[in-house]
């Protein structure tokens, strides 16, 4: 019949690319015209739907013979997307984007690229938007880190006489439905341009060092399957892919754009390609923050209870053993650098492969690791050649476990990082500061502090006490040294 036929059809999605490759000057008052690239079709071959494609250009290309060129990029480690469309009480969008690259180094920004897909038609939102970005982004733009597209409204599927399920409105159901299909076309433009994509929404701020946080998960999963990972409880925030999985998702968004929102698909997406049960990671890495629904302009405060804020409180420390196979100095003892006073540890030969290690008497969820080197004052005595490592929950060894995991380098004798755990993943047990490089002269370590997620009344149960009682407290057995 009609209808198979129909699903049998071809379609092709044509992008348009608003790369924002350079301002400028081109008037005596000093006026900014911004150069489009429009790039030509790209073809998406999809056996299974038709979809009406027309091609338009909405913006004339203005460029000169010498500018003149098409979009390219090298090949990047993530492609970070957003899709934005015009919100009733404003748009968060410039704000998300200055949190990205706030929140990301200038070395972290050499691996990653940032698209986003405006999904309004209408022109004049537009065109504020994009003057707007390319003033305050200009710096990245010329850079290539981030570009702009936009999908011509011909493109859609109809909006129209939509199926209504789960008893949504009709209003509701056209949007989604439009949602789905923005994700879609971003996601389509983005399968060339990196390894891996990160899904995030336009109203979001984003943590420090979230590249780095990435980069340390993804090694740690270079040999395990997975399809999705998130770095956020949330919605479409945080959902980061394989970019080779990307085709196959934007051909179930547009298959079933009118079925579901985009969150319930992409669940339905991760079983039928076998991962079973979502793979998340605390604390969050990315939080929400618009206050007004992009739907109707409702007030809705939606916050990721796993995101952690700049306060981070006092450390736990909670009890522990700490061994080292470096030679202690004087009354320099083991256990200051476990211990919130002044005091510190000092050893005067320091060799590769040296360590002091904390082995936790329970297996916790340490949702963040600081390690102080060097004297506070003249910064002497720091450890510049050395790593943190984590391992966690052993069944064969007692006083060690099987294997560590690389949390994060010294930099300037310091380490300040956040650890991302599954929700469902193993405790840690183990924190270990390892030694890479033979120091010319001895080490000071001041503090080595864990941050920890423990539940009160399961620690009470265990040790016996009331709520009014002291939990925790702190064990420390210093100069003894872990058998290799």
């Amino acid at each position: 019949n009609s209808s198979f036929h129909q699903l049998q059809s071809t379609f092709i999605l044509n992008t348009i690319c608003i790369f924002f490759l350079s301002l400028v000057n081109l008037f005596s008052n000093n006026q900014l015209l911004l150069l489009f690239f429009i790039l030509g079709k790209r073809k998406l071959k999809q056996p299974y739907i038709h979809m009406k494609m027309a091609y338009r250009k909405i913006y004339e290309c203005i460029i000169t013979s010498s500018l003149a060129t098409t979009f390219h990029v090298s090949l990047k480690l993530l492609t970070i997307g957003i899709s934005s469309v015009q919100r009733p009480q404003g748009s968060y969008l410039l704000d998300t984007l200055h949190s990205l690259f706030f929140a990301s180094s200038s070395s972290e920004q050499k691996y990653f690229i940032v698209v986003v897909h405006l999904g309004d038609p209408d022109s004049k939102w537009l065109d504020k938007m994009t003057s707007s970005i390319s003033i305050l982004f200009k710096q990245h733009i010329q850079a290539r880190q981030l570009v702009v597209i936009n999908t011509p409204p011909e493109n859609y599927n109809p909006l129209k006489n939509l199926k209504k399920t789960f008893n949504d409105t009709s209003a509701y159901v056209a949007f989604r439905s439009k949602q789905n299909m923005d994700y879609a076309f971003l996601m389509n433009f983005a399968t060339n341009h990196s390894d891996y994509f990160l899904m995030l929404e336009d109203d979001v701020k984003c943590a420090p060092e979230f590249v780095t946080q990435i980069v340390t998960t993804l090694s740690a999963w270079e040999r395990k399957f997975w399809v999705i990972l998130e770095f956020s409880q949330l919605g479409f925030i945080g959902k980061l892919f394989h970019t080779k999985d990307l085709p196959y998702f934007v051909r179930f968004l547009l298959l079933f754009y009118q079925e579901r929102s985009c969150d319930y698909l992409l669940s339905h997406f991760r079983d039928l390609r076998m991962q079973q049960k979502p793979i998340r990671f605390s604390p969050s890495l990315f939080q929400h923050v618009g206050s007004y629904s992009s739907f109707d302009g409702k007030f809705n405060i939606l916050k990721d209870k796993e995101f952690e804020d700049d306060d981070i409180g006092l450390p736990s420390n909670p009890a522990a053993t700490i061994y080292t196979n470096l030679n202690v100095i004087n009354n320099s003892l083991l256990m200051n650098t476990y211990s919130f006073d002044k005091n510190f540890f000092y050893s005067k030969e320091v060799k590769a492969g040296s360590h002091v290690t904390v082995i936790l008497d329970r297996p916790a969820t340490v949702y963040r690791v600081q390690v102080l080197t060097g004297s506070k004052v003249k910064r002497r005595n720091q450890l510049k050649e050395g790593q943190v490592e984590l391992g966690y929950d052993s069944t064969n060894l007692i006083h060690d476990c099987d294997d560590y995991i690389l949390l994060g380098m010294l930099e300037n004798g310091i380490l300040n990082k956040q650890v991302l755990s599954e929700d469902s993943g193993k405790k840690v047990k183990c924190v270990r500061l390892l030694v890479t490089a033979t120091l010319p002269c001895g080490l000071i370590v001041r503090n080595i502090n864990l941050w920890v997620k423990e539940n009160l009344n399961n620690i009470q149960k265990a040790i016996g006490v009331s709520g009014s009682e002291q939990v925790g407290s702190r064990v420390y057995r210093d100069n003894k040294t872990l058998k290799s």
